[in-house]
């Protein structure tokens, strides 16, 4: 079901928002903020994609805990701890993983890098959980535990991408378009993930600051999209031509975005959000067409004389109706 509401009979629509229910479940919709989104989203030429829960699960599994120095409890209840001031989506999985070793600490100065890492004192002691851009040595770990500067552990992460997103990926390209991926993770682990998905571009190891660089410099070359559902996803979806968020992400991005796939479990809704807005453009086009004919007609036959008021009148009152039945083929159209 199409849910929107008509101002003017020229075009499709105006809405504030417009809800695209594919399915009778309220999960399988998508949200779209403003009727001008449909229109930018008809024009798209790259589609940038997050990495970590937008292609992948976002479920993560400490597949490796290495413990430099220290007690290997005390450190996992230490990760405890601190991750639990974090909103990433692997603080939630660490916390998750190593919550059986849980007890109370007290932390003070807890501060967190988006991008880079987490740290908090404990009993006068600094500790900074982070990625590589933590600890510059030629170690491949996914992250590093620090103790006041010192490296005292490290861990490797494990992800799955989500179910069917090979296809997902594989439709789009097949229409036509630019696929990227831009992420904050390692390089290896982007270039593994972009390979199995045909991904065309990487952008690996990028802070905040950098994936707003990025999605500018593609967006003066060609209007871009970026998928996305992290904080750190936030600024790169505000400069994107069209943001892209799904219904588990954080409040931020939600807020963020421009349109919402309420189905998070998949990205099956993306392909479809395409094709839908390229038949609402084309619609809007066509009941332009025939309503300003009717009236490029009609008007100068009534101001001549060649036709009554009343059927002039008519003749306006018929170009509504084929607008408005133009516009309800959208809901029996097979668009997807």
């Amino acid at each position: 079901v199409l849910v929107i509401s008509c101002p003017c009979a020229m075009g499709l629509a105006t809405p504030t928002a417009v809800m695209v229910g594919i399915g009778r479940a309220a999960k399988n919709g998508i949200l779209i903020k403003g009727g001008s989104t449909l229109e930018t989203l008809a024009s798209i030429k790259n589609i940038v994609f997050d990495k970590t829960g937008t292609l992948t699960t976002g479920d993560f599994k400490v597949s490796e805990l290495n413990i430099i120095s220290g007690n290997k409890k005390e450190i996992k209840n230490i990760i405890y701890n601190i991750e639990t001031h974090s909103s990433h989506p692997l603080a939630k999985s660490l916390c998750y993983a190593y919550r059986d070793y849980y007890s109370t600490l007290q932390l003070s100065k807890i501060k967190e890098t988006k991008g880079k890492s987490i740290s908090a004192e404990i009993n006068g002691d600094t500790y900074e959980i982070g990625s590589s851009n933590l600890n510059k040595t030629d170690s491949i770990n996914d992250l590093y535990v620090l103790k006041n500067n010192k490296l005292i552990a490290t861990l490797d992460i494990s992800d799955s991408t989500k179910p069917k997103t090979i296809q997902v990926l594989n439709q789009i390209i097949e229409d036509g378009y630019n696929t990227s991926l831009l992420s904050g993770d390692k390089k290896s682990k982007c270039e593994k993930l972009a390979k199995s998905l045909a991904i065309q571009n990487i952008y690996s190891e990028q802070l905040p600051q950098d994936k707003i660089k990025q999605i500018k410099k593609m967006r003066e070359e060609a209007p871009t999209a970026m998928v996305g559902d992290g904080i750190n996803d936030a600024p790169a979806l505000a400069e994107a031509s069209v943001g892209i968020s799904l219904s588990n992400a954080t409040h931020v991005a939600i807020h963020t975005a421009d349109v919402i796939l309420l189905n998070n479990l998949t990205l099956e809704q993306l392909p479809k959000l395409l094709s839908l807005s390229k038949h609402t453009l084309q619609t809007i086009k066509q009941n332009l067409f025939w309503a300003f004919s009717y009236n490029i007609v009609a008007i100068p036959m009534a101001i001549t004389g060649q036709i009554e008021p009343m059927a002039a009148a008519l003749f306006m009152a018929f170009s509504d109706i084929v607008v408005i039945g133009n516009s309800i083929r959208l809901r029996y159209k097979k668009i997807f």
